[in-house]
């Protein structure tokens, strides 16, 4: 590699080399990791900028009509670039483009080596968030006072390749020689510049780190468990506003309503008569601290504290904010460890065996290369640390972990299993904080992983109920179960490998060729069964089968539904004799060997689960199941649904825990403080109410139309064009970040598609959701933004951090009812009329009217922040039930009707006011 490089940004008219034209040239030289010379112009590119180039690279017509033509710097471009390497942030759209643009001014191709920073920060710094030159600049604090323009752009990617190398130089020759050894796949030379590195190192070899150590040719950070030292002098919890304050020191701030929800939690785990709790908080009143205080003064790792929160990013939260916090001022410290289920943990013996055997795909290798790097750093394993990487590639379904049961103490990873160490450190902590569907799959665990406990609080409750019928749902999808078991019985696939390890064992052959054999037959009877019901179906259809369907079918098809469940009992009963008589010579495999091992044990349980799930669809008919059969292109899909997953009695895991803390912002609707409790089949559960801390009369404004079609009468073409010109009317003028939530991803990407070109040619970015990357990726954008436009459905309507002036105003498109097309909702509303309950009053109004106060605490979130809401369907004052819905929301928030142009002004008034 040459040892001066240069790293170009080029910004352009467009993306296509044949018709767009170069109007900004920036290099930096770096020589010994120094930057040594800075070369940068702007160019006329002999045809207009576009608004949208514009506004993004604020390089406007004006600016290059004087500035030198492409032709004129065409040789001193050549000339600057002649005998260095490239290096581009994205290096097949710069190098290739410039190079187009110099051949055309007679300029002989470029034959230079070129390096892809993108493609190094994927490897090197694989835990970041995203790879945008940008992000990547603020999140490892490089200068970067231009974006979009070729000078500062090129500045910062000189920061980063000099940062990079650094990254590398630091780690262990063993990291570095794998990743060399994988790195062919990379972009022109990047491969080489790795390679390079990676030869220099060798020549001036360094001792490995001491918080490393090296197993099977992996470099791991090393592991300890801390051990967990009860403080038992002076541990009285502080009932009163002095004791509260002595303390916290100063480092907390004495909340009313805080200390009230302390007392409350307190009392409910040492003096409470029930079992259960019910506390309504609102958000940004402290709760967190609110519940883990009082849980500290009681949590010990023999009883600790569980903690269900509703995602993995709150459960970070905890970690990374809130524990920390409280630690300063406790003698005794929470000592607190995430929990996740296994398969969010690598299993360092299939990956191990991933680099012995690899597939050769450039993403498979991108990945195995970052994990290489990111092995260094971890000491948990969880493989959420890898952000954007998505884990249903095929690398990640290979490697992780099943849990260690399937480990053998032979192997040479034993010691150092993340699943191991994650169980050592569980038993050290005194919190233990999981997630709602963690929490509710401990129904179907043959055996209990979260441990039982006097104490268990459930934050943000309300979620709760969705997410155990959510994990209940039983689902099989036959097509893809067919493409399984075809691949599988392949020449060197699976069970062709597995007969192949098991080939001196005559009676282990036999059995096997049996379970193949009951296989196949199980797929012939499936197709043979279902094959009644699809003359039924049209081409793409999906229906609820009835019991009296059921009951109806032929003679010959009850004849082959019984095969079938008798099939399936015979194969698990293969199963259980094959483990049986393998299992002792299986602790003797090792690397590849038990990787295939463990592969065929995983697709064992898969049958437990699926053999289940076909005896409950066809025998199962109590009234609180729904048997789903879908269609699409012939391909059939079953599913089975349980409307009473969400009563806690009937769950394994309720009666494991003393008392029960369910806490959250929405935990009643108006004129039904039990609503919550019903879901949940504990009725007689007590509801405390903290007052909430905003004064709404001051902080906000509510509005909605005074005009407007009705939107039940609209085709959803017609309801997309309302929309698009109601909130493009709206959104012109409104200079504050504005999140606009929608209830149907079709129609947010209709008004999106009808927006975003109009309104990027202004100036204003529209970000949505479904277009443009994550939710986490779009709410970090939209939060570096003062006036970005962000549209969201489902998960924005709640769980979304937008502090202070992150958010001030908020658009509801239409009231949050659930799709009365939806299958799933009418066997809902068909289930609960059985049970004499109203489906419409006592179901769709409360939900919707729950979805639109969480709404609103996107908006308002501390006692600081002021914020409009501005809600466009008229139903709500229109008719009886939108009135309902209404009273949900806080009395001292009047709704406020009012003409677009009138709501502007308002808005306008209201939030520039000090």
């Amino acid at each position: 590699m040459k040892n001066t490089y240069a790293i170009v940004d080029i910004e352009t008219t467009g993306t296509d080399p044949k018709t767009d034209r170069i109007i900004q040239f920036g290099c930096v030289l770096v020589e010994n990791n120094q930057i040594v010379s800075r070369f940068a112009t702007d160019i006329n590119p002999m045809q207009p900028i576009s608004k949208q180039i514009q506004n993004l690279t604020h390089i406007s017509n004006s600016r290059v009509k004087k500035a030198p033509f492409f032709e004129d710097v065409a040789q001193t471009i050549y000339n600057l670039l002649e005998d260095t390497t490239f290096v581009a942030h994205n290096i097949h759209f710069d190098y290739h483009f410039l190079n187009h643009e110099l051949q055309r001014c007679g300029m002989p191709p470029l034959t230079i080596a070129g390096i892809d920073t993108v493609e190094l920060a994927q490897i090197f710094l694989s835990t970041e968030i995203s790879f945008r030159l940008g992000d990547l600049a603020e999140s490892l604090g490089l200068a970067h006072d231009a974006p979009h323009q070729a000078d500062s752009d090129a500045e910062v990617t000189a920061s980063l390749l000099i940062y990079i190398e650094s990254i590398m130089r630091n780690l262990p020759l063993v990291t570095m020689e794998k990743i060399t050894q994988l790195s062919a796949v990379t972009s022109m030379q990047t491969s080489q510049y790795i390679a390079s590195v990676f030869h220099e190192m060798q020549e001036h070899p360094v001792q490995i780190a001491e918080e490393l150590t090296v197993v099977e040719g992996l470099a791991l950070r090393k592991k300890e468990v801390p051990m967990f030292e009860e403080q038992q002098f002076g541990r009285k919890f502080p009932l009163t506003k002095k004791d509260k304050l002595a303390l916290y020191q100063e480092k907390l701030t004495y909340r009313k309503e805080q200390g009230k929800l302390m007392n409350h939690v307190y009392r409910h785990f040492t003096e409470g008569t029930h079992k259960d709790l019910l506390i309504e908080a609102s958000t940004g009143m402290g709760k967190t601290i609110g519940y883990l205080l009082p849980a500290q003064f009681l949590a010990t790792p023999e009883e600790p504290v569980i903690i269900s929160t509703v995602s993995l990013l709150l459960q970070q939260q905890l970690m990374n904010q809130d524990i920390p916090l409280l630690n300063t001022i406790l003698d005794q410290p929470i000592q607190a460890t995430v929990v996740k289920s296994k398969s969010h943990y690598i299993d360092l013996q299939r990956f191990k065996a991933t680099l012995d055997a690899p597939v050769q795909q450039k993403q498979y290798a991108l990945y195995q290369m970052g994990i290489l790097v990111w092995l260094t750093q971890t000491v948990t394993g969880d493989l959420d640390e890898l952000n954007l990487i998505r884990l249903n590639h095929l690398l990640f379904q290979e490697i992780k972990h099943f849990g260690v049961e399937y480990l053998s103490p032979s192997q040479p990873f034993y010691q150092d299993d993340f699943l191991r160490h994650l169980y050592a450190r569980m038993k050290q902590s005194n919190v233990l904080i999981v997630n709602h569907a963690l929490l509710a799959q401990e129904t179907q665990r043959k055996h209990q992983f979260i441990p039982s406990s006097r104490y268990l609080i459930i934050d943000e409750a309300h979620h709760l109920p969705e997410i155990m019928e959510k994990v209940s749902h039983l689902f099989l999808d036959m097509h893809a179960f067919e493409k399984k078991i075809t691949h599988y019985q392949e020449e060197a696939q699976l069970f062709d490998l597995i007969e192949m390890l098991i080939d001196q064992e005559p009676e282990a052959i036999h059995l096997f060729e049996l379970y193949r054999a009951e296989l196949t037959a199980i797929l012939e009877m499936q197709e043979d069964i279902f094959s009644e019901w699809l003359p039924n179906l049209s081409v793409k259809q999906e229906e609820i089968v009835t019991e009296e369907e059921r009951l109806n079918v032929s003679s010959t098809c009850e004849k082959n539904i019984q095969r079938l469940l008798l099939y399936y009992d015979e194969l698990l009963d293969l199963q259980t004799q094959f483990l049986s008589y393998i299992k002792p010579m299986s602790d003797q495999w090792m690397n590849r060997q038990r990787v295939l091992w463990i592969d065929l044990l995983r697709f064992f349980d898969e049958m437990v689960q699926q053999s289940y799930l076909i005896h409950q669809w066809f025998s199962c008919w109590d009234a609180n199941y729904v048997h789903f059969l879908s269609v699409y292109n012939q391909r059939v899909k079953l599913q089975l649904v349980d409307f009473d997953a969400a009563i806690l009695p009937n769950t394994k895991w309720y009666e494991r825990y003393e008392k029960i803390l369910y806490i959250g912002g929405t935990l009643r609707v108006s004129g039904d403080r039990q609503y919550f409790a019903k879901k949940m089949g504990i009725p007689e559960t007590p509801l405390k109410i903290i007052p909430t801390t905003y004064d709404y009369a001051q902080q906000a404004k509510l509005f909605t139309l005074t005009e407007g079609a009705p939107i039940n009468e609209l085709t959803p073409q017609e309801y997309a064009d309302t929309l698009a010109h109601q909130l493009t009317a709206l959104l012109r003028d409104i200079q504050q970040p504005v999140l606009v939530l929608f209830t149907s991803h079709d129609i947010l990407q209709r008004v999106y598609n009808r927006m975003h070109m109009r309104f990027l040619e202004q100036g204003k970015e529209i970000l949505a959701q479904g277009i443009g990357g994550s939710r986490e990726k779009l709410l970090k954008r939209f939060m570096q933004s003062k006036d970005s436009i962000l549209f969201g459905a489902d998960s924005f309507w709640e769980g979304v951090d937008l502090p202070g002036d992150s958010l001030q105003v908020l658009i509801v498109t239409r009231l949050p009812f659930e799709n009365p097309e939806r299958l799933m909702t009418q066997a809902r509303h068909a289930y609960l009329t059985e049970q004499g309950i109203n489906p419409f009053m006592q179901e769709s109004i409360p939900k919707a009217a729950l979805k639109l106060r969480q709404g609103l605490g996107r908006l308002i979130r501390s006692e600081e922040d002021k914020g409009v809401m501005i809600i466009l369907d008229r139903r709500i004052v229109t008719t009886k039930y939108g009135k309902k819905i209404a009273r949900a929301l806080p009395k001292e928030l009047p709704l406020i009707e009012a003409s677009i142009v009138k709501i502007k002004e308002a808005v306008t008034d209201f939030l520039e006011k000090t």
